[in-house]
């Protein structure tokens, strides 16, 4: 994929996850993709990936939802964007909080659209922008640690000694 073409795919996909619009999301991604978010854990295939975004993400976030991506860098099948995202809470318990999140994506692209989306969001400032207990954070922190150290990436990690690299 070229640079310009990830960037077009970018644009496309945050304006259709800001609109709401599950389908035209969906559409960024292969029938078979994976997304990892890291709130509401992998959704896997275009209908799951759709329904995570219209009736989860924004059943949650309100319509003043943004998402831009910034510094996109695409190197063959494989692309990755820093970006900010903002909107404010609908949810009943914590209706009318702002949130803002920074983090940085990974895109793992196959015949111009995404194959596999993962993040990396600190979903503690989040929380805190939300005004989540403190031990509601520590059960949610337990559980993306038990994701991280779950993953087969982490694994292989582990496993290797200090100074070893994967090949």
């Amino acid at each position: 994929m070229t640079h310009a073409e990830f960037v077009a795919l970018l644009e496309r996909f945050t304006r259709t996850a800001e609109a709401g619009d599950g389908d035209g999301f969906a559409a960024c991604f292969t029938p078979d993709a994976v997304y990892h978010d890291y709130i509401y854990g992998d959704h896997i295939g275009r209908p799951e990936i759709a329904d995570m975004m219209t009736r989860l993400f924004h059943g949650d976030a309100g319509p003043d939802y943004r998402w831009e991506m910034f510094d996109p860098v695409v190197n063959g099948d494989l692309g990755y964007a820093w970006s900010l995202s903002s909107f404010t809470s609908t949810r009943e318990e914590f209706k009318g909080k702002r949130v803002v999140i920074d983090g940085m994506s990974r895109f793992r692209l196959r015949d111009g659209l995404i194959c596999d989306y993962a993040e990396s969001v600190n979903g503690g400032l989040a929380m805190t922008q939300l005004g989540v207990a403190p031990e509601r954070m520590a059960k949610v922190f337990a559980k993306w640690s038990g994701w991280l150290e779950a993953r087969p990436e982490t694994k292989d990690y582990l496993s290797r000694t200090k100074g070893t690299r994967r090949r």
